[in-house]
């Protein structure tokens, strides 16, 4: 088999031409469809990666004046859809005034209820009496991580102001957060919510209205992250259907997106079919003739003792040689032409982000799949090889 497969790979390089025309059948095809695949992987992540870096792609908020308790946010966060799951205060009071403890100035704000887990915080954790400011109200206040600020506010019918003290846990981005806002556990909200509705709260020193004991928490909406982009549509369809109620989510704009993928990929598919078919006749009829043309060389090594059941080895290790080089060539005049493409078109793409790119796992997918399919191909002309009789073939030479 080893004399064999060396005679086979002597002989391919004799036959040059044989081999130029095997390889650039082969790269004329993967090129175009590496490309393809490329420009499909460069444009997809971006578009998806701009979703993924916009936390609100996944989120879902309710609508109008609902009635949400404890036990309905702890359903949701059941539910395999769901990432994060907070309650919502009424918006009338998510209004307050912030400002650093011992400091004279102070910008409304917006109060956004949140927590460890959050999207928005990008993995940031949020404990107990902390807060986290959006970069827009940290630069206004001058604030940095680690300052203690006041959450203000102030009902026409309360004696008294509540501040509530937190400190800065982290300051947002602006592009993951814009405008003033800060954001706080739900318990905080409650609590202001709390103090509106006029109840005493000693430890803040709000010692006239009802007894808190006797408040029963109700909240008026949800704040509900999808696990992923794939779930956000099906969250929020089952949000809808279970609390009877309309959320508002960004579920179009990720469907579009998602269903671009699907149909990149469809395209992508039916576009290599079509060329697989025409590389496989091009390839079989390829290998077949050249066995067909060496019958009387295969004929004479297996009279001269090699084993005749054995020659089927010579036209495989032959097409795998050729795959291998064309292959080699693909990939070479892949990567030149994406150099050519990023230089043309980069521009329009986010920092960082290529427009044409292929993973390792593609790259090593696309190789074995290729060796598969030569291999496949050639056994055809191998099964020719190893069925010929050398008597017949070299009787048929002499005639």
């Amino acid at each position: 088999m080893s004399l064999l497969a060396r005679l086979a790979l002597k002989d391919l390089l004799r036959d040059r031409m044989q081999l130029i025309c095997n390889i650039a059948v082969l790269a004329g095809v993967l090129v175009p469809l590496l490309v393809l695949l490329g420009v499909k992987n460069g444009v997809y992540d971006a578009l998806i990666g701009r979703l993924l870096s916009d936390p609100a792609a996944l989120q879902i908020d309710t609508s109008g004046n609902q009635s949400f308790s404890m036990a309905d946010a702890e359903e949701v966060r059941g539910w395999p859809e769901a990432g994060f799951v907070t309650l919502k205060t009424r918006s009338l009071f998510d209004f307050v005034n912030v400002r650093e403890v011992g400091g004279r100035g102070k910008r409304d704000a917006i109060l956004v209820p949140s927590g460890s887990g959050d999207p928005t915080l990008g993995g940031l954790s949020l404990a107990e009496g902390q807060a986290v400011l959006s970069a827009t109200l940290a630069e206004q206040l001058n604030l940095s991580p680690g300052t203690q600020v006041q959450v203000i506010t102030q009902a026409e019918d309360r004696p008294r102001q509540l501040a509530l003290a937190l400190e800065v846990a982290a300051v947002m981005p602006a592009e993951r957060m814009g405008g003033r806002a800060i954001l706080a556990d739900i318990a905080v909200l409650d609590l202001v919510e709390a103090f509106y509705d006029a109840y005493a709260l000693p430890e803040h020193g709000i010692t006239e209205g009802r007894d808190l004991a006797q408040r029963t928490p109700d909240f008026e909406g949800m704040r509900v992250f999808a696990a992923d982009l794939t779930q956000l549509a099906t969250l929020q369809t089952r949000i809808e259907q279970r609390f009877n109620i309309r959320t508002e989510a960004r579920t179009a704009e990720v469907e579009g997106v998602l269903n671009l993928g699907r149909n990149l990929d469809l395209a992508l598919v039916l576009t290599a079919s079509v060329a697989a078919i025409g590389l496989a006749a091009a390839l079989v009829f390829g290998f077949w003739s050249e066995v067909a043309r060496k019958r009387r060389v295969l004929a004479t090594l297996a009279l001269m003792g090699l084993p005749a059941r054995g020659l089927w080895v010579f036209p495989l290790v032959q097409a795998l040689a050729c795959g291998v080089l064309g292959l080699l060539v693909s990939f070479v005049i892949y990567f030149g032409a994406a150099q050519v493409a990023e230089a043309m078109f980069a521009a329009g793409m986010p920092d960082g982000q290529g427009l044409v790119s292929l993973s390792l796992a593609e790259v090593v997918s696309i190789s074995l799949g290729v060796i598969v399919f030569v291999a496949a191909t050639a056994l055809f002309a191998a099964r020719a090889a190893a069925q010929a009789d050398p008597a017949s073939v070299l009787r048929e030479g002499a005639a």
